[in-house]
This record gives C-alpha cells, structure tokens and sequence, in this order.
C-alpha cells in the first residue's frame, strides 16, 4: 500500500519518532465551517506541543495521505464534495481519484498499515439505537486491527449499551482513563463500566506490551472522559438527542448521514455547548494520545 507522506511525516519517520493519527472526517463532515479547519489546526498543534508528530489521514485525489499539508487540510474543510470513506468506501474512492476523509475504521486500517501505534479521534462508532444489526464499520475493524484508540468513548447518538456488549464479545478491551466508567461523549460516566483502568501512559505501555506478546489482533479503546469544565447532564443530553432524532425521523434522515445531522441538531438544541464540549475532548484527547505515543516510544 503506497502512501503520500508530508513532509513533517517524513522526517518523523526517517528520525523514528512518536506519532499520533488523526482522522479527517471530523474536518469534512464532523463540525461546521470555520471550527472545523480551526480544530483540525488546534489537533495538530495540541500533539507537536506535547512531542509527537501529527499524522492527519485522508484521501486526496486518489491518493492515500497520511500526514496532510496544511494547504490539504483547508482543502478537506472547504469542499463539499469530500466522500465520508469508511473500510469499505476505500477501494472505490482511491481508484476513482477523489477526495476522501477518513471514519475511525480507516483511518484505523491505514494508520496501523503505516506503522503508527496509536490514533486519536472524538467517538467511536457503534450499534445504532433501535437496530442491533444496524452496527458501524468502526467496531469490527477495533476488532481485528491492532492499534490504540484514544476517544471519549461511543458517539451519544448510538446505543452505547448494546456497543459495550458488542466490543465485549469481540474481545476488544475498553479501557478508562482514570476513570473506572466507560465515558458517554459529552458526559463523564454512562454507567457503564470499563475492564480496567489506567493512571498514566507508563501503564497504558505494559498493557500493549502484553497485548503484543500474546498476539492479540484486537486495538485497545482508551476511553478519556471530556474535560469536566466542558459536561453535560446526561439526563439533560437525552432531551436534547430526541428532540434531535424526532428531527431526523421527520425529515427521513438515514444511513451515512444520520450521525452528522444529529450531532448538529444537538448543537443547536444546547446552543453550542456540545460542540464546545466536542472541541474540548478532540483536543484532550489528542495531548493524552501524544503522551501514550511518547511512552511507547520509549519502551
């Protein structure tokens, strides 16, 4: 698999140093204009301030990207013709030159084929509420891809008891980041709880270093709980997601385009502080990946 390196991304490579993933979905169909470029930016300096190298993965006339020009990162902003690539969508995209941005599943596949350890992004995705066979491609690709995902746990839209079951009997490890509850996105806890926590980076490092040994082919879900500052009531987020799904029933919202309108329908429902607290955790969970990155560097 051939990949376009930047070249920031060349340099870390020749020099061996640590690097964090992160997906371009988030930039394309995740958040709106100007805050999506102004985050996607504020990523990649949260992981260089924290002395990693970012590797920003999309694809871009065809061409498999790992590690963007910031000139490609406006690009991915602005267009509105960017494909949402998941596993599947990839062969299609590349070989129909177009522009895609990368889900949790691909950016999953093509940074583990790149050789990097660990990738940051917001929320998983996962078993959609109402529809136990409505299940996201990201969950079998944590399933058979060895990497670490940082994240803040499922996107809220989904059913994120029927995900935990699911990534439970595929042997995917969910763990917390100084917390002993799986996270809920823009909520702390979910009630939910985790197979175990870590403190640091340091014991992040020997759970991999397990994982390796064993030859386990699963990733391990490092779920970081969004900056308390930045919460919200869980029982206050499930006012606020109906009304968004009654939104999306009436206007026969389905498929790829599901996750992206309720996410914004919620911004608006809360007047922005969900996508503040989106912003907040992207960016928390970019500097936690940075310091895992750095650790395994290390060991």
């Amino acid at each position: 698999m051939e990949f376009k390196y930047s070249r920031e991304m060349l340099d870390a490579l020749r020099a061996k140093s640590p690097i964090v993933a992160l997906e371009s979905t988030v930039i394309s169909h995740g958040l709106p204009w100007p805050q999506n470029l102004e985050t996607a930016r504020r990523l990649e300096t949260v992981v260089r301030q924290n002395g990693a190298t970012p590797a920003t993965v999309a694809i871009l006339g065809g061409r498999i990207g790992v590690g963007l020009e910031d000139v490609e990162i406006e690009r991915l902003a602005n267009s509105p013709d960017v494909a949402k690539v998941s596993r599947r969508d990839l062969a299609v995209v590349i070989a129909g030159e177009f522009d895609g941005a990368t889900t949790v599943a691909s950016t999953s596949f093509i940074a583990h084929r790149a050789g990097i350890k660990v990738f940051a992004t917001g929320g998983v995705g996962g078993v959609h509420r109402g529809s136990a066979a409505d299940v996201s491609a990201d969950l079998p690709e944590l399933a058979r891809t060895p990497i670490v995902v940082v994240c803040s746990g499922v996107k809220i839209v989904l059913d994120l008891a029927a995900t935990r079951e699911w990534l439970e009997t595929h042997g995917v490890p969910v763990l917390g980041w100084q917390c002993d509850e799986m996270p809920a996105f823009y909520s702390r806890s979910s009630g939910l709880p985790v197979d175990g926590r870590v403190e640091n980076a340091a014991d992040l490092a020997r759970v991999i270093a397990v994982r390796n040994e064993l030859e386990l082919e699963q990733a391990i879900l490092l779920t970081v709980p969004v900056p308390e500052e930045f919460e919200l009531d869980r029982m206050e987020l499930e006012a606020i997601l109906e009304a968004s799904l009654k939104k999306a029933a009436d206007q026969s919202i389905t498929g790829k385009a599901i996750t992206p309108f309720l996410l914004a329908q919620m911004s608006e429902e809360s007047a922005g502080r969900t996508l503040a607290a989106n912003i907040a955790l992207l960016e928390n969970n970019a500097r936690v990946a940075a310091e895992i990155a750095i650790e395994i560097h290390r060991a």
